[in-house]
């Protein structure tokens, strides 16, 4: 029960610093104000990163599972404990560098977070999409992904890369094409429809948010959306035991 105990006091505190970094706010900014500053094309509009009041609320119903689980603890338990624990760590120094614009240090441990939580989901078969169990973990990494996606841009706007001379809204182009080619990757080896939809809600976003200005963008994140529902309605490969 200690461990189980810990794995609450991890997300609780996740929640915590992520709420209290907007509403002190931490270092005198928003997390959102921040991500504004600068025009990074792949960021999507900001009623997008509602998504994390969808996360909080799985990553509780997830515990619950936990929680059934932890009364006969096993190797996969502690495994997935121990990942979720250094992922809700990972998340907190995450804000705390953001906040207080280490930006390049903040790509180091996004990255890092997002490894963590390829573990965790790496420790479920492909068969389970229940709410307390994969499901939760897939729609926080499809949210995870696309974030490195888009810290990774923002911080070669702040080192004022020159993208060895393409134009940004072509780059934004690139990585969407990227993230799409991770997403429907992602759909075939691992029958995960959930992980597919974080993607298209990103990229709506990011459509909604540059709108008519940079048309080539907007274009895009609309075209892959669309080609991603459809890898998501005519992808028929079945899981199998294990991903």
């Amino acid at each position: 029960m200690v461990r189980f105990a810990l794995m609450v006091i991890a997300l609780i505190g996740v929640i915590a610093i992520n709420a209290l970094a907007n509403i002190l706010p931490l270092n005198n900014q928003t997390t959102g104000e921040i991500s504004n500053r600068l025009p990074v094309l792949f960021t999507p509009a900001g009623y997008v990163f509602s998504i994390w009041s969808v996360i909080y609320v799985l990553l509780i119903i997830w515990l619950v599972g936990m929680w059934k689980k932890s009364k006969e603890i096993d190797a996969s338990y502690i495994k997935q404990s121990n990942l979720f624990i250094i992922s809700c760590i990972l998340n907190i120094a995450w804000i705390f560098l953001w906040h207080y614009e280490y930006f390049l240090l903040t790509v180091v441990v996004m990255i890092a977070f997002l490894v963590t939580l390829i573990l965790l989901y790496s420790t479920y078969p492909v068969s389970d999409n229940r709410l307390t169990g994969r499901l939760p973990i897939s729609i926080y990494l499809g949210w995870i992904s696309v974030a490195t996606i888009a810290n990774i841009s923002y911080v070669l706007t702040v080192y004022q890369w020159n993208g060895w001379g393409l134009s940004d809204p072509l780059w934004a182009v690139i990585m969407m094409t990227i993230g799409t080619a991770l997403a429907l990757h992602i759909r075939f080896h691992h029958f995960d429809i959930a992980y597919v939809l974080v993607f298209i809600w990103a990229f709506i976003g990011i459509a909604v948010r540059n709108g008519f200005e940079e048309l080539l963008v907007s274009t895009a994140a609309l075209f892959l959306s669309a080609f991603m529902l459809a890898g998501i309605l005519f992808i028929k490969k079945r899981p199998t035991a294990r991903s």
